[in-house]
């Protein structure tokens, strides 16, 4: 061990580099908890030394060398210091911080700093190794993840992580929509963590899939859901241009679209939903027969087509099974608005059903997997807002988006609603 300080040492007065150049991760993996303590205080200085000389160096960039003459070209001058803190070790370190303000006046921020102390980074990393199933007591390939935190402890990966959801989530639920030409919305409530989440996922206008937030509750009624809806509104979604909304069935759920959203959307129930529905009420032997006779009845390409074939299938039902009539009569309509707008031939791939909102959740299911006990909602919705912003990037685009302008002029039209062209990035 006197051996490792005194390369330590040596290697501080010779090159004045940081912990990850004074060993490589074999060798330390090598020593006992007693050697890796000392290590960890022998690095700490050492790193508080080289993180000052960037410091002292990019001050130098920015307001010339110290006790010179005003230099031509400089950008600021020097201003003291302040007391702040770097990440070395897996642990906060203070330290002086030095000042530059700008000769125009306003405080120059140091890039040096911002980078040691890490937080960005360190909780990027934090999130992604902890949501992709690394628990907080396998610390140490937490810890391999982290530049510089020899010695992290499962409790500070447990702390780092909930403060970085949180974060995460508040951005999440801060999120500007204003800027998201928005055609089309999912809307479906999952289990997930001992709880319901109702989740809105919105297709823009070029195709892209977009998180628009989420609601916990136990019912998907009204009372809990319009208030949810009104808060995307109030962070800028716009149904003005019209708005289809894609629904499993709920009553909750439909109430709720009709009452935020009034004569801006048109709703349209998720067919597989409803042939799932119907079949459940025949038996077992017979369901397969009947979901492909339904299926192909919905797969007829125009909307006459597909009510005179499912009309027909109802009266068949009606003499076998009236309460699966029953079931298919209720609502039929809403499950061929993509027929009535006619664009179930070029669109019906990615919104006939709810799909889309369903491969998301066995997403969800895979990064959560590990979490052993739920213990509140706080952790919950932290969860599942890291989740779906480390999902939302490689969503790929609805098939047939390059069609998406024709659902909106058929929404326009089927609302009588004047056409314009929203103020939007995706317009």
């Amino acid at each position: 061990m006197r051996s490792v300080l005194r390369s330590v040492r040596k290697r501080k007065k010779s090159r004045r580099l940081g912990a990850v150049a004074i060993i490589n991760r074999e060798e330390y993996a090598g020593f006992d908890v007693d050697a890796k303590v000392e290590m960890i205080r022998a690095l700490v200085p050492l790193g508080l030394m080289h993180v000052q000389e960037l410091l002292d160096d990019e001050v130098t960039a920015l307001a010339g060398a110290r006790h010179a003459r005003k230099e031509p070209g400089v950008q600021g001058r020097r201003h003291g210091s302040n007391p702040g803190t770097v990440r070395l070790a897996g642990q906060r370190v203070p330290m002086r911080v030095p000042r530059v303000r700008s000769v125009a006046g306003g405080e120059i921020p140091l890039r040096a700093y911002a980078a040691a102390r890490g937080d960005g980074q360190v909780h990027d990393v934090l999130l992604k190794r902890v949501l992709y199933g690394i628990s907080c007591r396998n610390y140490e390939a937490a810890a391999e993840s982290v530049p510089g935190a020899i010695g992290l402890s499962s409790s500070t990966v447990s702390r780092s992580f909930i403060q970085a959801s949180a974060a995460t989530l508040r951005e999440f639920q801060e999120r500007d929509l204003s800027g998201e030409d928005v055609v089309a919305l999912f809307l479906d409530g999952k289990a997930f963590a001992d709880s319901t989440m109702v989740i809105a996922l919105g297709i823009t206008l070029s195709g892209e899939k977009r998180f628009l937030g989420f609601v916990e509750t136990d019912t998907e009624n009204a009372k809990v859901l319009a208030p949810f809806l009104r808060s995307l509104v109030d962070r800028g979604l716009d149904a003005s241009h019209g708005l289809l909304v894609i629904l499993d069935g709920g009553k909750g759920l439909r109430s709720a679209v009709k009452k935020v959203f009034r004569d801006s959307a048109l709703v349209h129930r998720c067919q597989w939903h409803k042939r799932e529905n119907v079949v459940s009420y025949l038996p077992t032997i017979e369901q397969g027969d009947w979901r492909r006779r339904l299926q192909r009845a919905y797969n007829r390409p125009t909307c006459p087509e597909a009510l005179a074939a499912l009309e027909q299938l109802h009266g068949e039902l009606d003499d076998r099974n009236q309460s699966a009539a029953g079931s298919l009569a209720e609502g039929l309509d809403e499950t061929l608005t993509l027929h009535r707008l006619g664009v179930f031939a070029v669109l019906g791939r990615s919104f006939k059903t709810t799909n889309c909102l369903e491969s998301v959740n066995a997403l969800v299911e895979e990064r959560c997997a590990q979490v052993d006990q739920w213990k509140n909602s706080s952790q919950r919705q932290r969860w599942l807002a890291t989740a779906l912003i480390d999902i939302e990037p490689r969503l790929r685009r609805v098939v047939g988006y390059r069609h998406r302008p024709k659902l909106r002029e058929a929404l326009q039209r089927e609302l009588k609603i004047e056409r314009k062209t929203p103020n939007t990035k995706a317009a």
